[in-house]
């Protein structure tokens, strides 16, 4: 079993991850869209801009969940930002931190060896849907997370529907 990143920007595609229990990829030219299995784990991670306001937001790690099947290609992929999503696997998220906790990365960067070498400019490796979490780097967020107390999805999905229901108004 191998635990990623899982790397959303946008709130509307946040929203259709939470309520549908499906994430889904441009493609699946990379590596680590391609290996990703059922079981492996994977940590939401919200960027600065997934809300809009990149300079109120930080970037956080908001909720542990595990890939519950294979990428394949999706059935009427869903449309975010102009983009079209044609493969996907379903997830199974249970617990999330409420808007606007969540484990920042910006101070962990130091600690975390998927950003070794890239400490001044880390976020630049979250340009992309997945990053690879060493067992390490994903025991440490796994700590910090449930150190935040997460709640059950059903509970705090409204405090992050307000946002993606913005998006489409």
């Amino acid at each position: 079993m191998a635990d990623y990143l899982l790397v959303i920007g946008d709130r509307e595609a946040l929203g259709w991850l939470l309520s549908e229990q499906r994430m889904a990829f441009p493609d699946t030219r990379r590596a680590e869209v391609r290996a990703l299995a059922p079981g492996d784990g994977l940590f939401l991670y919200t960027t600065r801009g997934c809300f809009k306001n990149p300079t109120r937001d930080r970037g956080r790690v908001i909720a542990e969940g595990t890939a519950t099947e294979a990428v394949h290609p999706l059935d009427g992929p869903p449309e975010f930002g102009g983009r079209t999503y044609p493969v996907g696997c379903a997830v199974d998220f249970r617990t999330a931190t409420p808007w606007p906790d969540g484990v920042e990365l910006d101070p962990l960067v130091e600690r975390l060896t998927a950003f070794a070498g890239a400490e001044a400019s880390w976020s630049i490796r979250l340009r992309r849907p997945l990053l690879t979490l060493p067992r390490a780097d994903a025991e440490l967020l796994r700590g910090r997370l449930a150190g935040l107390d997460p709640r059950p999805l059903p509970e705090v999905l409204p405090h992050y529907a307000r946002w993606w229901r913005a998006g489409r108004s």
